[in-house]
Formats: structure tokens, C-alpha cells, sequence
């Protein structure tokens, strides 16, 4: 069973991962193939497919649970899967011209399902100076806690990075191995629960900013738009039920998501760390490549928080990474 610490981590390398990912399935025609880690946000996926939204549309799908979004990449550049589920941010390491893909529907938000903890003594970004912070160094985390140094204008040479995943941050800070780490739900209640600490800023204080989107390869946007767009369709359908029927909706997406959300329970608590998005949702926050939306604003942070930590030499434009014709 995978754990929670895999669900948007990017451990590994890329062309190791291109090797792991030969025993995948090849994608076929007629239906979309969706790679994912385990995250609440890709709820809506297994819920569209429980209620025959897909279907509906004329689609057939195939979801492959991955053990991190490297490998669901590297399975998509070999041909693998049609596409990926991941975080915005993320998906602009792995643009180029031999690897074409697209952005062109939204998941989720997290709204305070990621967050720093830290000790009593630490009340600001500024009290972090000089301290070690714990945090998975190329996931999202370390790009959210660089995006928050950067608007406080703290230079990342400031602050000493733990490499870690982020249940290891959060279990070496419960030890009180280090002063602050960069986690996500459950780990963020978990501390509370246990008096070590506190939440010293979630992601409900940067809304947009941690985006969990899908990505569809550019050869199957061209050939098929079709199935691209009655698979959006369904998806979206399927975030509308949640909004009116939560209960059924948690209960089918965590038996489908399983791992660690597997209790309806713990799927709930965790889907009110994050804020699903709605057709309208996604045409505000795509925009339009004449008047794009705040997604422009993510891409430039990610653009340059990148390529300060060297994880990207070419900035990644808007028309690049988004198609937002798919949900209009």
C-alpha cells in the first residue's frame, strides 16, 4: 500500500523512472489512461467512472496508481499513459520539445492541506533565518516554502534544507529533530494532536498557488480531442455531484483512491484541506491565452523558483503548458 508521503513527491530521477515505467500498459485508443498518486484531490476521478460520467461521454478510462509523479511522467514519455495527475507547478520540470503535454483541466486546491510546522519560539517566515527547515526537496513543498521565502524577500541561502519526505519531516519534528518542516495533512493535525508544535502558515494563506491539475500528451489532444473532451466533461460532472451529495460522493472516492484514505473518514477530513474545482472555476483560473488567468501568475513563480533551485534552464510559457479550449 502506498503511503502518503508519495502522493505528489518527486523522488528519484526522470530517466530512471523511464525505465521503471516499461511494465505499464500501453495506452490505447478509445480510452484515456491517467496515471496518479494517492491525493484526495483525484477523488473526482474514481467518482466519474463509479457513476458512469465517463461512459456517458463515450470514454473508457484506465487510472494507474503510481508510487510518485516522476514515474507517471516517465510512463507518459514512453507512451504509456495519455496523461498525468499532478501539481502545476511540477509539470513545468518536465516540458520540452521531445515531451509535449498540456494542461487542460483542474482537480484542486490545496487550501490548507500543505503547511510548515514549527516550535513555539518561531512566529514568522523572518524568524526562520538561520534555522533548518525539513521539507522534500523538488516537490511541491519546497516550491511552496520558496514561493513564501521569495514574497517575503528572504533569500534561500538563509535558511538550511533538510532533504526529506514529508512524513519523514514531520516525524523528525514530532522527535524534535529540527525546528520546522514542510508537510501535509494528516501530518499538520498530527502535530497539533500531539501538543509539539504548531502550524506556523498553511496553504490556505496562498490560495491558487498549489493547483493539482491533469495533463493529457499533445499527440492525443491532436487525435483525439474527442475523448479529451468528454472525459473533462465527465470529471466535471462528477465535481458537481460532490457539491450536492458529499457524503455518497466521499464514500465512492475513497474506495477508489484507497491508500491511506481509504475510510470515508479520513477521506473527508482530508477533502476539507483542499477546495475541488468546478467547470467555471477552471475557465477563470486557465483564462484564455489572450487574457490568461491567475494559472500565469503560477507558472512565472514556478518559472522562477525553478530555475533558482537549477531544476529548469528554459522558462516554460503559458501556450506551452495550457490548453484551456478543453473546458470552455
Amino acid at each position: 500500500m502506498l503511503t502518503k508521503s508519495l502522493r505528489r513527491c518527486l523522488a528519484g530521477a526522470f530517466t530512471g523512472a523511464v525505465m521503471a515505467a516499461a511494465a505499464a500498459q500501453p495506452a490505447s485508443a478509445g480510452k484515456i489512461s491517467i496515471g496518479h498518486t494517492i491525493w484526495v484531490g483525484y477523488g473526482p476521478l474514481y467518482l466519474a467512472r463509479e457513476l458512469g460520467y465517463f461512459k456517458d461521454n463515450g470514454v473508457d478510462v484506465d487510472f494507474q496508481v503510481v508510487d510518485d509523479s516522476a514515474l507517471a511522467m516517465a510512463a507518459q514519455a514512453a507512451g504509456k499513459l495519455d496523461g498525468t495527475a499532478t501539481t502545476l507547478d511540477e509539470i513545468l520540470k518536465y516540458r520540452s520539445d521531445k515531451f509535449c503535454f498540456k494542461a487542460v483541466a483542474l482537480f484542486d486546491e490545496s487550501h490548507g492541506g500543505d503547511g510548515m510546522v514549527s516550535v513555539k519560539e518561531i512566529n514568522s517566515l523572518d524568524d526562520l533565518k538561520g534555522k533548518t527547515v525539513a521539507l522534500n526537496e523538488g516537490s511541491t513543498s519546497q516550491f511552496w516554502f520558496s514561493y513564501l521565502l521569495k514574497k517575503q524577500g528572504i533569500p534561500l541561502k538563509d535558511v538550511e534544507v533538510l532533504n526529506m519526505s514529508a512524513d519523514a519531516a514531520a516525524a523528525a519534528f514530532i522527535a524534535g529533530q529540527v525546528p520546522v518542516a514542510v508537510t501535509w495533512e494528516p501530518n499538520l493535525t498530527l502535530v497539533k494532536t500531539k501538543n509539539a508544535g504548531k502550524v506556523l502558515m498553511d496553504s490556505a494563506a496562498t490560495p491558487g498557488v498549489i493547483i493539482d491539475v491533469l495533463e493529457i500528451s499533445c499527440s492525443v489532444l491532436k487525435d483525439r480531442p474527442e475523448d479529451v473532451k468528454g472525459f473533462i466533461a465527465g470529471l466535471q460532472k462528477a465535481v458537481d455531484y460532490i457539491k450536492t451529495n458529499p457524503d455518497k460522493a466521499y464514500a465512492i472516492m475513497a474506495k477508489g483512491v484507497g491508500g491511506y484514505l481509504t475510510d470515508p473518514k479520513d477521506f473527508a477530513d482530508a477533502a476539507s484541506g483542499v477546495k475541488f474545482y468546478d467547470k467555471q472555476m477552471t475557465i477563470d483560473y486557465f483564462g484564455t491565452p489572450e487574457k490568461p488567468g491567475p494559472a500565469a501568475d503560477v507558472i512565472k513563480l514556478g518559472n522562477e523558483i525553478w530555475t533558482d533551485l537549477g531544476k529548469i534552464k528554459t522558462p516554460i510559457t503559458y501556450d506551452q503548458i495550457i490548453d484551456p479550449s478543453f473546458t470552455q
